[in-house]
């Protein structure tokens, strides 16, 4: 299984970005992916999951303004980040895990994980 992230940068407090986490090795449908944070000096985060469902769930600091989705034709997962914020701010990853559902947005219930991608809002 290989992620591999990409879409990261710098914006302005209030702008957009969109990630991108293509996927590959494994029969993407039927996996749950999602999305992480992690900020210097604090811990990884859940961002927000899709199921095999398409079925959604954000953390409560994302709702209203992030929105996870993914392609299953081209294997890639996205999230489209609005109204970014100076605690935006992180490393982002895509994870995935062999379960049709998303159970949890804990790191720890996660198995494949990608490089990770750098968001910085300014």
């Amino acid at each position: 299984v290989q992620l591999v992230e990409s879409g990261g940068g710098s914006v302005q407090t209030g702008g957009s970005l969109r990630l991108s986490c293509a996927a590959s090795g494994y029969t993407y449908s039927t996996y749950c992916m999602g999305w992480f944070r992690q900020a210097p000096g604090k811990e990884r985060e859940g961002v927000a999951a899709i199921d095999s469902d398409a079925r959604t769930r954000y953390a409560d600091s994302v709702k209203g303004r992030f929105t996870i989705s993914k392609d299953n034709a081209n294997y890639t997962m996205y999230l489209q980040m609005n109204s970014l914020k100076p605690e935006d701010t992180a490393m982002y990853y895509c994870a995935a895990v062999r379960h049709f559902h998303c159970e949890s947005l804990s790191p720890g219930a996660f198995t494949y994980w990608g490089q990770g991608t750098q968001v910085t809002v300014s």
